[in-house]
């Protein structure tokens, strides 16, 4: 088999096994993005299929991605940070711990080794998580940005469910499915609806530009979003997988300036993605938007999804950065590290992370 025919399969494991696990539907009422079927972006974008992805591999070449390397994870976080602390982890993929005036939140946490229906086909994690289950602290909110199965990973909502017995949030149409797994906490949200994490922090879900879908017949049947927590220091966002859109505006409008936003930089070629998934360019365009004082990177480096290689988005990343007449403060941090985020009004520093 030639790798690339090998890595076509890697790409359509979804599709591949996915008539057998299509999840279920959101049922409500129309709205400006729901037509009491499917959801829609703001935006209209089209779905890909394997035919797409076929002569995306026949256009572009695909960057390099080393074998699996048994990396040692990063040092435990804090239990906790104090008032008017903000602490970020990036894990790996989407999966960053944000920790908040007592508060602590794990966005779509995925430590299975195949973001996949079947455990034998998909993509394999190229290295281990930043940071192991064990040295998680205590998780009291679990943020799912959508369905698919890098992002909503089953069998680690399982473990968290059992270690930690946290509220999961999550779009329209997507409680159905964590319930009928046995989850007890889980709460659904449609975009710009809100809900108390914990007494001074509220979740609000916003609009992402994606997609959803667990198999071949559940096509965007469920809500996909980011969320903004609101902290003491100021909001922070995590943008979930999602392409460059007007979102970003409104969400500027709608909650000035972040102090921190996680974009996703990965999975950004073949340009058939762009749509659903932002490049390096259209993350730091996106930060610029919303007026972050910083912003993290994720969805990079874990899970070959893309033709984009292992580090690409990474380095290009910090190149565009580097040019920047005003360097921003956009950290891609490594996997398993921590930093504190400065305040709001506190100004960035002179250069970028280079990490």
């Amino acid at each position: 088999m030639t790798k690339r025919l090998a890595f076509l399969l890697l790409l359509c494991a979804p599709w591949l096994g996915g008539c057998l696990f299509a999840g279920p539907r959101h049922e409500g009422p129309v709205t400006d993005h729901f037509d009491g079927e499917r959801f829609e972006n703001l935006v209209p974008v089209r779905r890909l299929g394997p035919g797409d992805v076929l002569e995306a591999l026949r256009k572009e070449p695909r960057g390099a991605w080393r074998d699996y390397e048994e990396l040692p994870p990063g040092k435990p976080p804090p239990e906790r940070v104090g008032p008017g602390q903000l602490r970020v982890t990036f894990i790996n993929h989407a999966t960053v711990l944000l920790q908040a005036d007592g508060l602590n939140v794990l966005t779509d946490p995925i430590y299975s080794d195949r973001p996949s229906p079947l455990s034998c086909v998909g993509p394999h994690r190229v290295r281990p998580p930043g940071i192991r289950f064990e040295d998680l602290p205590p998780i009291d909110v679990v943020l799912v940005s959508h369905n698919h199965y890098d992002h909503m990973d089953l069998p680690t909502l399982r473990r968290l469910e059992a270690a930690h017995h946290p509220r999961f949030i999550v779009g329209l149409g997507n409680k159905a499915l964590l319930e009928g797994e046995g989850f007890q906490r889980v709460e659904e949200l449609d975009w710009w609806q809100s809900t108390q994490a914990s007494p001074g922090h509220t979740v609000t879900a916003v609009p992402a530009q994606h997609r959803s879908n667990r198999g071949l017949t559940d096509a965007s049947h469920t809500l996909w979003a980011g969320f903004v927590l609101s902290t003491s220091g100021g909001p922070v966002l995590f943008a979930g997988d999602t392409g460059y859109g007007p979102q970003f505006a409104m969400m500027a409008e709608r909650f000035g300036p972040m102090r921190l936003s996680v974009l996703p930089i990965g999975a950004y070629r073949p340009t058939a993605f762009r749509p659903v998934h932002m490049g390096p360019r259209e993350a730091l365009q996106a930060h610029k938007v919303l007026r972050s004082a910083t912003s993290v990177a994720m969805h990079y480096g874990t899970f070959a999804l893309a033709l984009d290689g292992q580090d690409e988005a990474k380095y290009l990343l910090l190149r565009l950065v580097a040019r920047e007449p005003v360097r921003p403060r956009f950290w891609a941090l490594g996997f398993g590290e921590g930093r504190d985020v400065p305040p709001l009004e506190q100004a960035p520093p002179p250069a970028a992370s280079l990490d």
